[in-house]
């Protein structure tokens, strides 16, 4: 960062000297300072300058151009600065730029539309490894398995299979897809296990359940003498939250620095947080959470964490405390409200309650519904929370009431009070 700083004071002191003008690889870098500062309105007065400069058409630097809109997440700007190439040419880092800014920005559709286009233009070259990530990524964020199969034969066809950073893209993929078995057989296929593969399938196997196997993978890498990162880490304490080993992931929070040179930050202590409320210690996960100190975003993630401990298991007193922790940092505010409306509503306040849901309307904190989805042979189906306008909406009702009941009749014992589901419907 300091460097990236010093070469933009470098640039205006350049800039100022009339003696001297800026050639192509000045330009190249200086938009790269911009892109690692993410200071977006220092590269706009600098894109004014090479307007007026005579390197406006040079390819390398309308790439680095390019890169650094969409580092600096102004992707239409990057969008137009990819089109205006047009008449300058275009590379195949021009292209991996504008694919990498739509799939970096959640605009996966866009990417993927782009790489077709990409691979029907009339450029002989292949893609590169990043390209092939950054599409792959894409179509993980969408929860496209078929659409990233096929961007698996891509990278079959253009012998990056075995290549670090598309393998470790290809795992993810896989494994955020439902598809836990593929992204083993990419595991087993690279013979170069790196830290980063390694940490990507500790990762998956721990959101797939399967804690045990991801601690057991642990082992495996320590013992190859493969140095684990704070990444690596954080995917062993998220499986044993899922495996249900409190002491055990206590012991790996408490000794990481020591074993393994890794310093606990605020994401690992949200991990051991989120793992003791899962299990009922709500109390040991509160008296954590006061004793870290974080700042608003990493703030919003710990009593967030907490606020979701409270509410699975009845702590009015924990819900109310997480939820003004998240008012009072300004983040998360809307889901913040609401549990502590509800909150207020479960202990009988219902004064408070209504007041808070009035100043909810007033300041135009409204909840976006929620929603998930599922790829089924091909197409992708969204499902809202409360909408009633799918055919079958009827017979799924019926079904998961059929459900709620043979779940009662097997002792099954689920929230006394549904006011916090029911409250805010209309909110």
């Amino acid at each position: 960062m300091g460097q990236s700083q010093t070469a933009l004071c470098m640039f205006q002191e350049m800039y100022e000297d009339s003696y001297v003008s800026p050639n192509e690889y000045t330009f190249a870098s200086v938009f790269k300072a911009c892109s690692a500062l993410a200071e977006l309105r220092i590269g706009k007065n600098i894109h004014a300058c090479l307007e007026i400069s005579g390197c406006r058409g040079n390819t390398v630097v309308r790439s680095s151009l390019l890169d650094m809109y969409g580092k600096c997440n102004d992707v239409d700007t990057a969008r137009r600065v990819f089109d205006s190439m047009i008449g300058y040419g275009r590379n195949v880092v021009s292209w991996t730029s504008m694919i990498t800014a739509y799939a970096q920005n959640a605009r996966g559709h866009e990417a993927i539309e782009l790489f077709r286009s990409f691979n029907t233009s009339p450029t002989m070259e292949r893609p590169n490894q990043f390209m092939l990530a950054s599409v792959i990524s894409a179509c993980s964020s969408l929860g496209r398995l078929q659409w990233g199969k096929v961007a698996h034969c891509v990278v079959t066809r253009s012998g990056y299979e075995s290549n670090n950073v598309v393998a470790t893209s290809l795992l993810d993929m896989y494994a955020k897809c439902g598809s836990l078995s593929c992204a083993e057989k990419i595991f087993s296929r690279n013979r170069s296990h790196s830290v980063i593969l390694y940490t990507s399938m500790i990762m998956a196997m721990a959101k797939h359940g399967l804690g045990e196997e991801a601690l057991n993978l642990f082992d495996e890498m320590v013992a190859k003498r493969i140095k684990p990162n704070y990444v690596t880490l954080l995917g062993v304490l998220n499986a044993c939250s899922h495996a249900g080993l409190v002491n055990k992931g206590l012991e790996y929070l408490n000794s990481m620095n020591e074993k393994h040179g890794v310093t606990p930050d605020p994401r690992h202590y949200t991990c051991v947080v989120d793992m003791l409320g899962r299990f009922g210690r709500v109390d040991n996960a509160y008296e954590l959470a006061k004793t870290i100190e974080v700042g608003a975003e990493e703030g919003a993630l710990l009593w967030g964490a907490l606020l979701s401990a409270g509410r699975l298991h009845g702590r009015v007193d924990i819900v109310g405390e997480a939820s003004k922790r998240l008012i009072q940092s300004n983040q998360q505010v809307t889901s913040a409200y609401v549990a502590l409306s509800n909150a207020y509503a479960v202990s009988g306040g219902w004064e408070d309650s209504e007041s808070l849901r009035v100043e909810m309307k007033r300041s135009g904190n409204v909840k976006e519904r929620a929603c998930s989805w599922i790829e089924i042979k091909g197409s992708v189906y969204v499902f809202h929370a409360g909408d009633l306008s799918c055919d079958e909406s009827g017979e799924l009702n019926r079904f998961l009431k059929d459900l709620e009941k043979r779940m009662k009749e097997r002792g099954h014992r689920g929230r006394i009070n549904n006011s916090d589901y029911e409250h805010f419907e209309d909110v």
